[in-house]
């Protein structure tokens, strides 16, 4: 303050003017725009386009989530655990047979259609059949020896498509991955469906996964919209 007073005085004005003076400047300045803040304000403002499509991301999550809302996915079915690959198209369960044998499934989400002719009181057009592609891997607890078996799941029924034996610990450039299984001989198909089926590999498994990929699509899209709104809105 004695430097201020004294500057003052060198310049013959009075300390009252100056006070004056120095107020006045005070407040011009707080009335001038701040670069700074003009830049933030500039950086975070959305254009009308991109207002316009995180409008229409933020009404699809709120449909998706209002309208058949996603149920929590289930953690097992049967003696199956069930392991969500949250953000991927697959999931993985695992079992068990008897005391020897270890179970694996790997199922994709919907990756095919089929259409079929629509039948009941309504037969007039075509329904449409999702399809999911099936790897079972059945192996021995030792770890040695494994089979695979290649299906699509239908909402009711497996087909088997290919059928081949590994052996873990032999390192094969391309093993035999056998014949086409419609090409086999019926009686043979017929005994290794029955080979499924008391392991729990059934019809009842088509419908329990057709219904789990059904909510996976739901829960997966919401997600995706969810990731893309929040990079839009950055």
């Amino acid at each position: 303050m004695a430097l201020l007073l004294r500057t003052l005085q060198k310049s013959r004005i009075s300390p009252s003017h100056s006070s004056r003076t120095l107020i006045s400047w005070v407040r011009c300045k707080s009335l001038l725009p701040n670069p700074q803040s003009r830049d933030i304000t500039t950086s975070t403002a959305k254009s009308p386009f991109q207002s316009n499509i995180l409008r229409i991301i933020r009404n699809e999550i709120e449909y998706q989530s209002d309208y058949a809302p996603p149920h929590q996915p289930a953690t097992e079915f049967k003696s199956f655990s069930v392991e969500d690959c949250p953000g991927e198209q697959c999931i993985v369960m695992k079992g068990k047979f008897g005391e020897d044998e270890n179970i694996k499934m790997e199922a994709t989400m919907f990756d095919g259609f089929m259409t079929v002719p629509r039948t009941g009181l309504d037969a007039s057009g075509r329904d449409v059949r999702l399809h999911i592609s099936l790897l079972v891997d059945i192996s021995k607890v030792d770890g040695s020896e494994e089979i695979e078996f290649l299906c699509s799941v239908w909402p009711n029924r497996i087909e088997i498509q290919k059928l081949y034996k590994l052996r873990r610990n032999k390192i094969t450039g391309q093993p035999y991955m056998g014949p086409n299984f419609g090409n086999l001989k019926y009686d043979f198909q017929t005994a290794i469906r029955e080979f499924l089926r008391v392991r729990g590999i059934d019809s009842e498994l088509c419908f329990f996964l057709h219904e789990y990929m059904m909510n996976k699509d739901r829960i997966e899209l919401i997600q995706w919209l969810r990731k893309l709104n929040s990079f839009i809105a950055q």
